[in-house]
């Protein structure tokens, strides 16, 4: 399981890295400081041999000229020093620059270049840090940018029918949640990815070059045989870390899901008096997200004592072999500092492994609505209109809104002349709408076709039809934004008083200017502040302002009282002049002069006609007209 755990991380990973291609100049300069600020450590180690030798053994120089270059310079106790030190002497004394004076000591040139490269060589690590970390968070920031932009995006895209199967909740909280968690991952993981191996890599490299001078490469090595040992925890541990943080994140969008669902519909919660039973609710859905919060918490903090517990062991084993073979503390230090600095980035990598099976639980649930696909696809090779002339033709459609689901419509035929209105009547769920949004293309056939001047409607561009045909439906949406923003809504470049002329048409300036603030009124969530009548005056000056040939109007005043009801019917009947309409009535009285009526049942046109043919057949629609008194 973990090798299916660290192959699917990989492949996640990988997919990732491609986000940053665009971004390979910052890529490049954070990988290279982090190999500069990394590789440094090998430096810096370097120099602690020869400056604990000094310590433990003061360097005499031998000046006769008969004494040969490996004894020249020898400790108090005789011993001669380092071979790699008596190089580095020679080279600063070719160069004039006296290393030692005559009792051993460093002379003042020496401890002046120490003290002027000590600051340098600090400035310059520091610098390679900052680099590494500046430029690999710029980068991760900028992926997840990115990421955000393609799943609104990609979500913006889907079908109504998409839309119809899920829960708006869970795809809030995927756009937030998920990506914050990918967020702060790479913010505080990548640039550890590029530092923390190249220091293990200058640190082990020391450590065995060093052993194999010292005579010391079988304790070394007999104890690096068990350091993978490190990795074990790091491993095992990582694999819970991902499920739960996975399980985690499904809790939490139902949450947010809970909170949306919650909050929408406050008014019937209050009317119901349910506030207390919503608490529980959400009360009982936060302590589970806790529970699988604390499960991925506990496996991810296990990972650092344990990793530390094996790297104690192994290092108090390498200094109790060590003792026992008489190595001297100057030859043990070196390498024990150089296990500490390897110590560091080891723990690194146990966060790092955290963070990566972290990151790979957001991206998967991420990259499964990337790869969403319930699109209304367009054709290759799609028809670009500019204009409608003749005709809307259904011609056999049916329509499913699943496979194996119920029929919808059932072999709808109609033909709507240009400057025409159809009116379709009949029970909820008979299919009105349904026609209504495959005019729209919101959604396509199962079967049979829809033809605008004779063009499929498949093989249109959207973007087209979407000029063509305007929507005034029941439920209006208005966004949290002014009263002039939510009009010239879907027309670029509207102008002042363009958006003045159609409120006027719309019957709606009036209320319109009679608030301070006017047209720049801010008209609340889902424009709350504003009546229905209001709402449906904006939403017809809004398609006023569009000015489509071809207009839908989805039983725009059913919910209205009886005076803004005429307001209302009055801003449409301007609307529908000279258009093609395509109205959805309950109320019967508005749609008496439609050219052409269809009365819908169980998805089937059951009468077809003009108000008073339909009267004279005196069938259901002549009943339906009985109940509503409509003559």
């Amino acid at each position: 399981m973990t090798d299916q755990n660290s192959s699917s991380a990989y492949s996640i990973y990988r997919r990732l890295l491609g986000y940053a291609r665009p971004y390979k100049t910052h890529l490049i300069i954070g990988i290279l400081a982090g190999i500069v600020a990394g590789g440094s450590v090998f430096g810096m180690l370097q120099g602690i041999p020869t400056v604990l030798q000094l310590l433990d053994s003061p360097v005499v120089a031998e000046t006769s000229a008969s004494v040969p270059d490996d004894i020249k310079y020898q400790g108090a106790e005789g011993e001669v020093v380092d071979e790699k030190f008596i190089k580095a002497i020679k080279v600063a004394e070719d160069h004039g620059i006296p290393v030692l004076r005559e009792d051993g000591t460093l002379t003042w040139q020496v401890m002046l270049i120490g003290i002027i490269a000590l600051p340098l060589f600090v400035i310059l690590r520091s610098a390679g840090v900052f680099a590494n970390r500046y430029f690999m968070r710029w980068v991760g920031s900028r992926i997840v940018c990115d990421l955000r932009n393609q799943l609104f995006n990609n979500l913006q895209n889907q079908s109504l029918k998409f839309f119809g199967s899920s829960d708006v909740g869970q795809l809030i909280s995927r756009c937030t949640n998920d990506t914050t968690v990918v967020e702060q991952v790479i913010s505080t993981t990548i640039a550890d990815v590029v530092r923390a191996p190249i220091e293990i890599i200058a640190a082990v490299i020391f450590a065995v070059s060093f052993s194999s001078d010292n005579n010391l490469l079988s304790i070394v090595g007999g104890i690096g045989l068990f350091f993978p040992l490190c990795i074990v925890p790091i491993i095992v541990l990582g694999k819970y870390v991902r499920r739960y943080t996975r399980h985690a994140l499904m809790r939490i969008s139902d949450l947010v899901s809970r909170m949306h669902e919650n909050l929408t519909g406050i008014t019937a919660v209050k009317a119901f008096h349910m506030e207390a039973e919503e608490y529980a609710r959400f009360q009982g859905m936060n302590g589970q997200y806790f529970r699988k919060i604390i499960r991925a918490l506990r496996a991810e903090l296990l990972m650092s004592p344990l990793v530390e517990a094996v790297a104690m062991l192994l290092v108090l084993a390498f200094a109790i072999v060590c003792i026992i073979n008489g190595v001297k503390w100057y030859q043990i230090l070196p390498v024990a500092m150089a296990a500490v600095i390897i110590y560091k980035p080891i723990k690194q990598l146990a966060r790092i492994n955290t963070g990566v099976q972290k990151g790979a639980a957001a991206l998967t649930r991420i990259f499964e609505l990337i790869d969403m696909n319930e699109v209304v696809e367009e054709s290759a090779n799609s028809i670009k209109v500019e204009e409608f002339k003749k005709s809307i033709i259904f011609d056999h459609v049916d329509f499913k809104y699943q496979e194996d689901g119920k029929s919808i419509l059932n072999d709808i035929n109609v033909d709507i002349p240009a400057g025409s209105v159809l009116a379709l009547v009949g029970e909820t769920g008979s299919g009105k709408s349904t026609m209504a949004n495959i005019l729209a293309r919101f959604y396509d056939p199962t079967d049979g076709k829809v033809l605008i001047d004779g063009i499929d409607l498949k093989e249109m561009e959207i973007s087209s039809l979407r000029r063509l045909v305007g929507v005034v439906s029941q439920q209006t949406i208005l966004f949290n934004d002014t009263i002039a923003y939510n009009i010239s809504y879907g027309t670029k470049g509207a102008t002042q008083k363009e958006i003045e002329a159609a409120a006027k048409m719309a019957n709606a300036h009036e209320f319109i200017a009679s608030d301070p603030d006017g047209y720049e009124r801010v008209v609340g969530e889902k424009g709350f502040v504003l009546s229905g009548g209001e709402r449906q005056r904006i939403a017809i000056a809004r398609a006023i302002l569009k000015n489509p040939p071809i207009l839908i109007l989805d039983e725009a005043t059913s919910a209205l009282d009886t005076v803004t009801e005429r307001l209302v019917q009055d801003a449409i009947n301007k609307v529908m002049e000279g258009r093609t309409v395509f109205a959805i009535a309950h109320r019967l009285s508005t749609v008496k002069h439609a050219d052409q009526i269809l009365l819908l049942d169980g998805g089937n046109v059951v009468e077809r006609g003009t108000h008073d043919e339909l009267i004279a057949k005196d069938a259901h629609y002549k009943k339906l007209c009985d109940m509503q008194m409509v003559s």
